[in-house]
């Protein structure tokens, strides 16, 4: 992995020597822009666990979860979607004393429509912000699409608002949720930017050009970056929603997120707040193969939010990758590989019934159910659901928009 791989800021610089090491012997890449593994399997999310020194999400965790909540746990938990964490049964403790906590999460948007991977963790958020009844807060961080990518700053923040859209459309509640372009947001808040600078000023050069793997060549934008994605973290850079109140985090987001909130954690208690919880949703494989990287200026990649049911069955038949075998009798015969079939893996995600998932997979593996039928079921699934999606964002109006992106208090005392 060439990610840091220490638990605090101080060690990072000398983590990175071994992480360059790894990557000799350990072929899978992972960092906040990009994600490449050498095995038809995907990334290793043991091995990944142990160099993040992060906590899996394991069977205690998942019980406990139900417990707290008094419902059962989210699909995507139940099935290791979201597989590691940092702090979780913190936040958990924190509940159960009936003290407050929000979500944050966010989006970089660099195309003019998200795809079904970026709906995962969004998913997931909502589930958390019901069954807890807790203040979420989104991120888009177009400035950093601006500074990375070959787009305009007006350009970067246009997609923002469109896939703010598709954001807004997955049902968060309004009067629980406040959602931010840093664009147009850091200007109007002086404690977010004021939280900004205590950040940095705890952060060397030396320091974050070891934890991101910035060069002389890049922009300075960059190097300052990593503080503006770690603000949202605490709940006084929100003055408007939390007064002055120091209101433990928890954030969901991809694994390979981690380094910016790595180095948050290590930076909190010496500005005096809270430590930021995690927990870390795995990647989401492009219809290629969980070896290929999804990309949206290809749009055989994925399956995007604005495709047709004709597209979406197109693009499975013709790009999923199979796990079956090169004939019919030798499917029969041997059976059919769930683990590196993109069909069965897509309805890990997104069907929702595990005795049909469970019943699949037993079909798919016996050789009794052929590729075509399990590429059927997901065609049916996805058509649905993004179609359900598209209904959702059609009501999203300019009004729905600023009702979200007003900085106001929402309908928590603090």
């Amino acid at each position: 992995m060439n990610i840091v791989m220490a638990n605090d800021v101080d060690n990072c610089i000398s983590s990175m020597s071994n992480a360059s090491v790894a990557d000799e012997a350990d072929e899978d890449v992972v960092n906040p822009w990009n994600v490449v593994s050498k095995s038809e399997t995907g990334v290793d999310y043991e091995k990944l666990i142990k160099r993040f020194g992060s906590s899996k999400v394991d069977d205690e965790l998942i019980a406990r979860f139900e417990k707290v909540t008094g419902k059962p746990p989210h699909h995507l938990l139940r099935r290791g979607i979201f597989f590691s964490h940092r702090d979780m049964h913190t936040i958990l403790t924190h509940y159960e004393q009936g003290k407050p906590f929000f979500l944050y999460t966010g989006r970089g948007p660099s195309s003019e429509s998200m795809h079904i991977g970026h709906l995962i963790s969004f998913i997931f958020t909502k589930w958390l912000q019901d069954v807890f009844d807790v203040p979420l807060v989104i991120q888009m961080t177009d400035d950093e699409k601006c500074l990375w990518k070959d787009l305009k700053l007006e350009e970067a923040n246009r997609l923002a608002y469109e896939n703010m859209k598709d954001i807004i459309a997955c049902g968060f509640d309004v009067d629980k949720t406040f959602i931010f372009c840093d664009l147009d947001f850091i200007g109007q808040c002086p404690a977010f930017y004021q939280n900004m600078v205590r950040i940095q000023k705890c952060v060397t050069f030396n320091q974050v050009k070891g934890i991101f793997g910035f060069g002389d060549s890049d922009v300075i934008g960059k190097i300052s970056f990593p503080s503006i994605q770690a603000a949202p973290s605490f709940s006084t850079s929100f003055p408007f929603i939390f007064n002055k109140a120091k209101v433990p985090c928890l954030i969901p987001c991809g694994i390979d997120q981690d380094p910016y909130f790595r180095m948050t954690r290590d930076v909190a208690p010496r500005i005096g707040l809270p430590k930021p919880a995690l927990i870390h949703c795995s990647f989401f494989p492009a219809l290629q193969g969980a070896q290929t990287k999804m990309s949206a200026s290809d749009q055989t990649t994925s399956i995007f939010l604005t495709d047709t049911a004709k597209q979406i069955k197109n693009k499975i038949n013709k790009y999923a990758f199979s796990g079956g075998r090169a004939t019919i009798e030798e499917h029969r015969q041997l059976g059919g590989n769930c683990d590196v079939d993109i069909s069965y893996q897509y309805l890990t995600f997104f069907l929702e019934d595990d005795a049909k998932l469970e019943q699949i997979k037993k079909d798919y593996s016996s050789g009794e159910m052929l590729t075509g039928e399990l590429k059927k079921e997901l065609i049916t699934v996805l058509q649905s659901l993004v179609a359900e999606h598209q209904d959702r964002r059609t009501k999203v109006t300019d009004e729905v928009i600023k009702q979200f992106t007003t900085p106001r208090k929402l309908k928590y005392n603090f």
